[in-house]
């Protein structure tokens, strides 16, 4: 990718080259929310960490292979965040900051729409991806981690009860499935590369890890540990 040559030739000389920008857009996950605790009336309150997130992760590898070369991160991830509120705001959050390489991540929330916003889903990606394009930034497309496959006993906030169990079932019926199956679609329909991280959480349970145990909301957000998956996923991407 033309961000790596950027990133090479700034190591090599940087008085000429200039600093690299990578943005990254997405939902919770991307904002840098783990843990939910309860709050008042029922409600509950998200814990923020923007040091482990994964894309705080990726810079520090790159930073291990390219020490002298600093980049520039734009989070453009916002809590509660979809497909259609990114394209919506891309202008303001992404493009204003004319990004290199831009990393795109949607599905958590987007699958609460059900089947019957699959193809709206694959349209809004695609519409993103060649707004970033015709911009020129660079693209990967990056599929979130799995969901929840239980209702773990240690939620009792109701309505994470009630969140729990509707993502156990986008999850297991093969509706979240759908989702990437279209998100993977859009990609390839704009020549933007892969990153696949859901199917490497799909290893994982096919090899017997419990993989609820490894969110530490016990719904959708990963735990610290597995946010390194998504930085090393994007470093080979």
């Amino acid at each position: 990718m033309n961000i790596m040559k950027l990133i090479e030739d700034r190591q090599k000389d940087h008085h000429c080259a200039k600093i690299p920008t990578i943005a990254f857009l997405g939902d919770s996950v991307t904002d840098g929310v783990f843990e939910l605790k309860d709050g008042e009336d029922g409600r509950f309150d998200p814990i923020y960490d923007k040091e482990n997130v994964y894309h705080s992760d990726l810079c520090k590898l790159l930073h291990l292979l390219y020490p002298s070369v600093s980049l520039n991160i734009v989070n453009a991830g916002i809590n509660g965040s979809g497909s259609v509120s990114g394209n919506e705001r891309l202008e303001k959050d992404v493009l204003s900051a004319h990004p290199d390489l831009t990393v795109v991540c949607f599905g958590l929330n987007d699958v609460h729409g059900g089947s019957a916003k699959v193809e709206l889903y694959h349209d809004t990606l695609k519409t993103i991806f060649e707004r970033l394009k015709n911009a020129g930034s660079e693209v990967i497309y990056m599929t979130p981690n799995m969901m929840n496959t239980v209702v773990s006993p240690l939620l009792k906030n109701e309505r994470l009860v009630k969140g729990a169990t509707a993502c156990m079932n986008f999850q297991e019926d093969g509706t979240f499935d759908k989702y990437l199956e279209a998100g993977k679609l859009a990609a390839r329909e704009c020549s933007v590369p892969i990153c696949d991280v859901h199917e490497k959480w799909k290893q994982l349970q096919s090899n017997g890890v419990r993989v609820t145990d490894l969110l530490c909301n016990h719904i959708n957000h990963p735990c610290r540990e597995m946010h390194w998956l998504f930085a090393v996923s994007l470093l080979e991407t």
